[in-house]
């Protein structure tokens, strides 16, 4: 077996989207080859509704699946073929925007005004852009959750893992996302896909992701205000790790234990042209979904 090495860790920064929500951009709009099938995430949390309340109103997305996991509050969807929800705390939408679909995202906080909920935007093949949208709603109490014997948890909302395989199916780059919980001072060894990219977001306690060799952690490139530095891995909150080639990864549970997404999927190896919601294979593709947004042709399905 191969341990996957660390090959560099980042913290999230905190952004404004929508209409005026405040949120932490895990990753996005720099390199689409580091994080491929991946191209964005955001970590959307926080304890005041006058800077989540006003949502994400009505925008477009093309050539992407965009997947919503909520931890706290809900978050209600509309969009222009006329289907509407509201995801629950716990609760998973994989969205598929394919040829095109306009929606809007409005989240509201639980009893305590709390709001907790993540965003990843996989990318489509340029085989797949133009399909027809789809949703895939998925009620907290409908993803397994396989335990082992040290108190370890694992969520699987796609893809199969520990003999549970997640309920979202039919993603193009084949994904595996889990929501894994880890004791303090739990050291856990988890298998990988050898074909796919993988990426680790820490969003409580701590821990490292070494492998057995170096008990302290392994040198990584690390950014720390603008400067490029090496040091030893200790990951913490709000940190995404970034996994290089092997089939296992190595976590060890720092004193407050650990959580984190563990996100792999097929690299596509295309190229990306993107703007915004809209991420396409060339610029006259974008050009042309610009132009169908502005005369009325962008909806192809429905």
């Amino acid at each position: 077996m191969t341990f996957r090495p660390v090959l560099a860790t980042s913290t999230a920064q905190p952004a404004i989207e929508g209409a005026g929500v405040h949120l932490q951009r895990v990753f996005g709009f720099g390199d689409p080859a580091l994080t491929d099938p991946f191209l964005m995430m955001d970590d959307f949390r926080n304890d005041d509704p006058r800077f989540y309340a006003k949502g994400f109103p009505w925008h477009p997305h093309r050539g992407i699946e965009t997947i919503t996991y909520v931890l706290e509050g809900q978050v209600e969807h509309a969009d222009s073929l006329g289907n509407r929800g509201l995801l629950g705390a716990g609760g998973v939408q994989w969205m598929t925007a394919g040829s095109g679909i306009v929606h809007q995202e409005m989240p509201f906080g639980n009893a305590e005004g709390k709001m907790h909920g993540f965003q990843l935007w996989a990318n489509l093949p340029a085989a797949l852009k133009m399909t027809a949208p789809r949703y895939q709603d998925v009620a907290a109490g409908d993803i397994p959750v396989e335990g082992d014997d040290d108190g370890t948890t694992v969520k699987v909302i796609i893809g199969s893992f520990w003999g549970k395989t997640g309920p979202v199916d039919g993603i193009a780059a084949n994904p595996m996302l889990l929501d894994v919980s880890i004791p303090p001072g739990r050291r856990k060894v988890l298998p990988i896909d050898t074909r796919a990219n993988a990426l680790a977001y820490v969003f409580a306690g701590s821990g490292t992701f070494r492998d057995a060799a170096d008990p302290v952690g392994i040198q990584v490139e690390k950014e720390f205000r603008g400067q490029e530095m090496t040091l030893r891995d200790r990951t913490g909150n709000r940190t995404l790790v970034r996994f290089g080639a092997g089939d296992e990864i190595t976590v060890q549970a720092g004193d407050a234990g650990i959580r984190f997404l563990l996100m792999t999927g097929r690299p596509i190896q295309e190229p990306v042209a993107w703007h915004g919601p809209i991420v396409m294979n060339t610029q006259e593709e974008l050009r042309q979904a610009l132009r169908e947004l502005n005369n009325g042709t962008f909806i192809k399905h429905g």
